[in-house]
């Protein structure tokens, strides 16, 4: 049995208030802007969008330069009345945030998963 690698990547590393962008797979639209609250630690992290309340995020792990991160499920900011759980990973490219995500729909839809790309800076 393989062992997980050390984090190259610390909490530390990427806390503060990050201006995000969420985009398509492909990485040339922006579905939708938030803000993202990352901590020291795994309590209190958090994604606000735009006139809404702030949404708890979860930090399930960190591993090599990654740390992984599920919401919900809330609300979805694409999809008026659909709820939504997401899970996203994240890493530091360059002092930017970067990563994917995968949007889970709790619909019957055909369309009920949605993956993308996001980015985000730090902000002052």
């Amino acid at each position: 049995m393989e062992e997980a690698a050390e984090p190259t990547i610390a909490l530390a590393d990427v806390a503060g208030t990050w201006s995000m962008e969420a985009l398509t797979e492909a990485g040339d639209s922006v579905l939708v802007t938030y803000e993202m609250v990352a901590t020291d630690n795994t309590e209190g992290w958090t994604i606000t969008f735009p006139g809404r309340d702030p949404i708890p995020g979860r930090v399930i792990s960190v591993e090599g330069d990654s740390i992984v991160v599920e919401a919900g499920p809330y609300e979805s900011a694409l999809r008026d009345g659909i709820m939504v759980t997401t899970r996203s990973v994240v890493r530091l490219q360059e002092g930017s945030v970067v990563g994917m995500f995968v949007a889970h729909y709790e619909t019957t839809e055909p369309d009920s998963v949605l993956r993308g790309q996001q980015r985000g800076t730090r902000q002052q």
